[in-house]
């Protein structure tokens, strides 16, 4: 078979690349940038990517107008299979946060060919590859997340499932909720990097207020900041806080712990 990876260049596309390669697994890792051109504003770069394609890893662009149509194509060339990535908590989300995750988990179930949607806890890689990792960097992370707890699941984590998926009929019709195996603070992320990397780094809570101004004023567009205000509601009302057994359950082994992707990355 051959499996279109999108967003192939990203945090979990290319991890999902290299995890499938690895098992033997003909891929066609596909962005805008990547070795086969998908651009989810161009669609006449849809065709090339989906041909003699037997499934595809969706990771949904922030716009949901063109999921529908790409799946629906896709589907018309002879997809048969969509792993969808998508954020735990997607279906309790109030406001705009995830429009395009929540439009890709009903295109693939509407589709009529087999789906699995992967609904995954913030990732761990946050702090060194994504927006928490420049103020880490900087001594000072604040967020409106007081003392609520979080499984953060490990991306190489994420990907081993991916895979495992993507190549199996057997997970059709499946939701799957990733995390790792503990919960924990904000405060206690913080003091773990701290204490492995020899960095001072400090957790500041904020109120949510306070953090749009925060991100307007360092040139984030306010709907942005709107939409993350939304998932940190969603993290508060406790629906991301409890780890989920998923991980551990498809790939036959524990999940990966905050402290081991720690001591991996940001260590020396």
């Amino acid at each position: 078979m051959t499996i279109l990876v999108l967003g192939a260049t990203g945090k979990t596309g290319r991890r999902v690349v290299a995890r499938l390669r690895a098992d033997g697994v003909d891929v066609r890792a596909a962005s805008r940038s990547g070795e086969a051109r998908f651009d989810w504003t161009d669609r006449g770069s849809w065709a090339d990517a989906v041909r003699d394609v037997e499934a595809v890893y969706l990771v949904a662009p922030d716009d949901p107008e063109p999921i529908e149509a790409f799946v629906e194509q896709a589907v018309t060339a002879g997809v048969r299979r969509f792993v969808a990535l998508s954020g735990r908590g997607m279906d309790k989300v109030v406001g705009r946060f995830g429009a395009g995750m929540a439009e890709a988990e009903r295109a693939v179930r509407a589709a009529g060919v087999g789906w699995t949607i992967l609904r995954a806890n913030n990732f761990a890689q946050n702090f060194t590859e994504d927006m928490w990792h420049e103020p880490v960097l900087s001594g000072r992370l604040a967020l409106p997340a007081g003392d609520l707890r979080e499984p953060f699941v490990d991306l190489e984590d994420l990907a081993e499932v991916a895979a495992k998926v993507l190549t199996s009929s057997e997970h059709d019709g499946q939701i799957y909720n990733l995390s790792g195996p503990e919960s924990i603070t904000f405060g206690e992320a913080v003091e773990t990097i701290a204490k492995v990397s020899g960095r001072a780094v400090e957790y500041v809570a904020v109120t949510p207020a306070e953090y749009h101004a925060m991100l307007v004023g360092i040139g984030w567009p306010a709907e942005v900041a709107d939409e993350l205000n939304d998932l940190f509601a969603t993290m508060r009302a406790g629906h991301l806080t409890t780890p989920s057994a998923d991980v551990e359950r498809l790939l036959g082994r524990p999940a990966g712990s905050f402290t081991a992707y720690v001591e991996r990355v940001w260590a020396g």
